[in-house]
């Protein structure tokens, strides 16, 4: 087991801690991976969350016309030099 005693230090309206490299590799967690805390019984319990890419069917099924409106930006006049 991987054991460190760590202080809490205030971050702009959060506090937060700073993982040392030996308890995130034990947990196998990387910079700018998503997790997921839970607090059970007052102990604070941290889930990696292992992002699976996405088949085009799944990609497809999540596409939300209304969102993305089908043009990544729709003008009518032209931008560039370009000539229809």
């Amino acid at each position: 087991m991987t054991e460190v005693v760590l202080d809490i230090k205030q971050w702009g309206n959060n506090l937060g801690v700073r993982l040392p490299v030996a308890i995130a590799q034990a947990a196998h967690l990387k910079a700018h991976q998503s997790v997921r805390l839970t607090v059970i019984d007052g102990q604070i319990i941290i889930t990696p969350i292992v992002n699976k890419p996405q088949t085009l069917e799944q990609r497809l099924a999540n596409f939300d016309p209304k969102r993305h409106s089908g043009e990544a930006m729709e003008t009518p006049d032209n931008l560039g030099a370009e000539q229809w």
